[in-house]
C-alpha cells in the first residue's frame, strides 16, 4: 500500500493527513488567513510521529478546489514545492468530492450534494453515489446560484444529504431541493484526512498522480476578483 500525505486550505481549516500501509494519521485547524504558517508544522509534526521522511512517501495529495482563491493557491504552492524537493508526483483531489466522502464516512450518506459558498450569491456544487468508500459523481462540480441547483434523478427518487458551507444558503434553494434532503451539514469543512482517502483509492486504481509543474487549482470561477457595488 502506498505512503501518501494530504494537505488542504481551501477554507479556513488548514489540514494535513498521511497515509501508511493503510494506517491513517491527520492534523485538522481552523486558523483562518493562518494556513501559511501552521501548514508545514503540521506536515513535520505527522512525519515525525510517523518515523518518516518526505522521501519516504510515494506521492502528495492535496484539495485543489474549488474553495477559497487564497487557500487554493497555498495548498498548489507548498505541495509542488515538497513534492519538487523529495521528486514526488502530485495528486489534486476535488474538495466538494472529499466532503462527499465525508459524509459518508461519518453519517453513512449514499446519496451526498456537496456545496461550498462561492460569494456572490453562487455555490461550488456536485453531487454523488457513495458506496463502501467509493465516490461516484452523479453530478459534474459547477458554480452555479442556489436557486437553480437541479438534482439528478427523479424528484423524489432518493433522499439526499447536504454537505458544506453552500448550504447556509438553503433556504435559496427551489423548494423540492430543500423537500429532497434527508439531513443537512453547512458546518462541516474539507479535511486532509477525507483528500488522502481518495488519493489512496485512486492509486489503487493505478492512477500515480502527475509532475508538479502541472498542479492546476480548479476555480470554477473566471472571475478571481470582485468589487461591491
Amino acid at each position: 500500500m502506498p505512503s501518501l500525505l494530504a494537505l488542504d486550505a481551501s477554507s479556513n481549516a488548514c489540514s494535513s493527513a498521511l497515509w501508511r500501509d493503510g494506517t491513517l494519521i491527520h492534523r485538522f485547524e481552523i486558523a483562518p488567513r493562518e494556513h501559511t504558517r501552521r501548514l508545514m508544522p503540521m506536515i513535520d509534526e505527522l512525519l515525525d510521529e510517523a518515523g518518516m521522511r518526505l522521501a519516504d512517501l510515494d506521492a502528495i495529495a492535496y484539495g485543489h478546489g474549488p474553495g477559497s482563491f487564497t487557500g487554493l493557491r497555498i495548498a498548489a504552492g507548498i505541495a509542488q514545492g515538497l513534492a519538487y524537493g523529495a521528486d514526488l508526483p502530485l495528486m489534486g483531489v476535488s474538495t466538494l468530492e472529499s466532503l462527499a466522502l465525508a459524509a459518508h464516512r461519518q453519517w453513512h450518506a449514499r446519496h451526498v450534494v456537496a456545496a461550498l459558498d462561492a460569494r456572490m450569491g453562487e455555490i461550488y456544487v456536485g453531487a454523488y453515489r457513495c458506496v463502501e468508500g467509493e465516490v461516484e459523481i452523479c453530478l459534474e462540480e459547477r458554480v452555479i446560484s442556489p436557486a437553480k441547483l437541479r438534482l439528478p434523478g427523479e424528484e423524489g427518487d432518493r433522499e439526499w444529504v447536504g454537505i458544506g458551507s453552500g448550504w447556509q444558503l438553503l433556504e435559496q434553494t427551489p423548494v423540492q431541493i430543500r423537500a429532497s434532503l434527508a439531513q443537512v451539514l453547512p458546518d462541516e469543512l474539507v479535511a486532509a484526512q477525507d483528500i488522502v482517502r481518495l488519493a489512496a483509492g485512486a492509486w489503487a486504481r493505478g492512477e500515480r498522480g502527475g509532475a508538479p509543474h502541472d498542479a492546476t487549482p480548479v476555480y470554477l470561477r473566471n472571475e478571481v476578483a470582485w468589487r461591491k457595488t
